[in-house]
């Protein structure tokens, strides 16, 4: 074992029953609008790994987050696990912004391909997800991490599933 020094993480979040109740009565617009707002809270995800919403519009989705030391791999940079998570997340807020109350999703397919590594010291990140195509019960989604000048790290595509009713 080595000499490292300690660190520490403090992670706290809401009841994410609050949050899970108003989706059901929300269009996604207004739900992911509601959270953007800070009227609703945040997942528990993303206050564990530190992401929040940067901006919402029909069919496309904006988070930001900024790698630290708590992301890391064994090997020093971000974990891809938690470069998935951002990708997914911003996938998934993308079709919900486009539902009505009452109607879920599901993702059924993720694809992530990782390109540079992630370091702390790139400061803050986008992650930009948008609707490629849309139908009835399947949707083809993409999203894009970044950084504030607009090089790539990470892209990836999912398919999603519309779910007749929130959660099932």
């Amino acid at each position: 074992m080595t000499n490292a020094t300690s660190r520490s993480l403090t992670v706290t979040w809401d009841d994410p029953m609050i949050s899970a109740r108003a989706a059901k009565t929300m269009s996604g617009m207004e739900f992911l609008q509601a959270m953007l707002a800070g009227e609703l809270p945040p997942p528990p995800v993303s206050r564990l790994i530190g992401q929040h919403p940067h901006s919402v519009e029909p069919g496309r989705v904006v988070f930001e987050i900024s790698p630290g030391e708590q992301h890391y791999n064994p090997i020093g940079a971000v974990h891809g696990g938690v470069i998935t998570t951002i990708l997914d997340s911003a996938m998934g807020c993308a079709v919900h912004s486009t539902l009505p109350a009452g109607v879920g999703y599901t993702t059924l397919e993720l694809k992530v391909n990782f390109v540079r590594a992630v370091t702390e010291q790139l400061g803050a990140l986008r992650c930009e997800g948008k609707i490629i195509n849309s139908g009835k019960r399947v949707v083809t989604v993409e999203a894009v991490l970044t950084d504030l000048t607009g090089k790539l790290y990470a892209h990836a595509t999912s398919t999603c599933l519309i779910l007749n009713s929130a959660g099932g």
